[in-house]
C-alpha cells in the first residue's frame, strides 16, 4: 500500500509478473515524499555496500524501463562532487577510490571545465557519469500507468485502519472503504510506514526526516550537471536529529534551478522556515556565487523515511506472516525504487534475487533503535 514511487515500482513489477495487485493510498498518487524531492538517480553519494549495489542495479533498470514509460524527463546529466577545502578534497578522493573499486565510474576533473560558473576557489572535483535525474511525480505516474496496463488497480483516498487476519496470518486489511482480503500486504508508505505498520500490529522504526528545497526563477542554463559539495555524503549518513545542510544545485528541464538540501528530524512539522532557507542558500553560494543575483520564486519541503541504520527495509516481516515492507529509503527512494520493486518481487515469487537481500531484512539487528 502506498502510491508513491516505491509502491508504484513494486506494483508494476508484480503486475508484469501476472500477480493481481491493488494499490491503496489515503491521498493521491505521488502525493507525499515522491513529489517533494529532486528526482535524484545517484550513485555518487553511496559508499561500498548493500545500498550501492541496489543503486547500481536500479540505474540499469531505469534505463531499461525508458521505452515502456511515458516522458519522465530522464536526464543522464552526470554528477559533479566538489570539495571546497583541502581536507575535504583528500576525503573526496579517498571516497571516490573506494567507490571505483565497488563498480562506480568516476574521474578527478577540472571543475571549471564542467561548470564554468563554479567558484574558481574550489579545492577538488570528481565527476560521476552514471548519475542521472527524473521528474519524480511524472516517473511515479508513469510506473503506475504501466502497472495499470498489466491489470493493477489503484484506489486513492483509501486509508488502512487495521489488519484482517486468519489465525496468526495477515490476510488483508480493514480500510476506510471496507475490508480487502489478499495473500500478501506490502507496506510502502514512505515516512508514514511506521504508523501503518503499527496499525497492522508490528513495530517498525521508520521516522520522518524533513528536507527543504529552493526553486529559482527561470534562466538560461548555467548549471549543466547535478553539483553538490562533498559534505552532502556526511549529511546523508548522519543520525543527528538537528538541522544539517549541504549544497546540492542543479538545473531542471523547465529552466529553473533547484537548491538543496537540508535534513532535520522534527516529526511531521511541515513549516517552511527562514532559518533553513537561509542556511541552504548560503551553502549554495559557496559553489555558485552568481546565484546571489538570482531570484527565488518558491520553496517546498517533504519528509524522507529515515531508519536508524540508513538502509531500506525490503522483504517479509517474520513477526506477521503475510506482511511485507518496502520503506526506509530516506532520500534515495527515487533511484532505489526500481530495484526495490524487483527485489521484493524476487522474494515474493521465489526468484533468484539480483542483489543480496539479507542487508535489507526487517529483523536485522542494526534496525533496532
Amino acid at each position: 500500500m502506498g502510491a508513491g514511487i516505491v509502491g508504484a515500482a513494486i506494483a508494476r513489477e508484480l503486475a508484469v509478473a501476472g500477480v493481481s495487485v491493488t494499490v491503496l493510498d489515503r491521498s493521491a498518487s505521488a502525493g507525499g515524499t515522491s513529489s517533494a524531492g529532486e528526482g535524484n538517480l545517484l550513485v555518487s553519494d553511496k559508499g561500498p555496500g548493500a545500498e550501492l549495489a541496489l543503486a547500481l542495479r536500479s540505474l540499469t533498470l531505469w534505463r531499461s524501463l525508458l521505452s515502456d514509460l511515458s516522458d519522465i524527463e530522464y536526464e543522464a546529466k552526470g554528477g559533479l562532487v566538489v570539495a571546497t577545502t583541502a581536507a575535504g578534497a583528500a576525503a573526496l578522493h579517498e571516497f571516490a577510490a573506494l567507490q571505483r573499486a565497488a563498480g562506480v565510474s568516476s574521474s578527478v576533473v577540472d571543475g571549471l571545465s564542467y561548470e564554468p560558473d563554479l567558484n574558481p576557489d574550489h579545492a577538488a572535483a570528481v565527476f560521476y557519469p552514471q548519475d542521472a535525474q527524473v521528474q519524480p511525480a511524472l516517473a511515479t505516474e508513469a510506473l503506475l500507468a504501466s502497472a495499470r496496463r498489466h491489470g493493477c488497480v489503484v484506489e486513492q483516498g483509501v486509508e488502512v485502519l487495521g489488519p484482517l487476519k486468519i489465525g496468526e496470518r495477515l490476510a488483508g486489511v480493514v480500510t476506510s472503504s471496507g475490508s480487502i482480503s489478499c495473500d500478501h500486504v506490502v507496506v510502502a508508505a514512505g515516512p508514514w510506514s511506521g504508523e501503518v505498520a503499527a496499525r497492522l500490529g508490528v513495530s517498525l522504526p521508520v521516522r520522518p526526516r524533513r528536507g527543504t528545497i529552493l526553486v529559482t526563477t527561470r534562466m538560461r542554463q548555467r548549471i549543466h550537471h547535478k553539483v553538490y559539495d562533498a559534505d552532502y555524503v556526511g549529511a546523508v549518513g548522519s543520525n543527528d536529529a538537528a538541522l544539517q545542510t549541504s549544497s546540492v544545485v542543479e538545473s531542471t528541464a523547465a529552466g529553473t534551478v533547484l537548491i538543496g538540501s537540508s535534513r532535520e528530524r522534527r516529526g511531521f512539522d511541515s513549516r517552511i522556515e527562514a532559518r533553513v532557507l537561509s542556511a541552504v542558500a548560503a551553502k549554495a553560494l559557496v559553489l555558485f556565487p552568481f546565484l546571489a543575483d538570482v531570484a527565488v520564486m518558491r520553496a517546498y519541503g517533504g519528509f524522507r523515511p529515515y531508519v536508524p541504520d540508513h538502509l531500506p527495509v525490503i522483504g517479509p516481516d517474520p513477526r506477521l506472516p503475510g506482511l511485507w515492507h518496502a520503506t526506509g529509503h530516506e532520500g534515495a527512494g527515487i533511484v532505489l525504487s526500481t530495484a526495490t520493486g524487483e527485489l521484493l518481487g524476487d522474494l515474493m515469487l521465489n526468484r533468484p534475487p539480483h542483489v543480496d537481500a539479507a542487508a535489507f531484512a526487517a529483523d536485522r539487528p542494526s534496525l533496532r533503535e
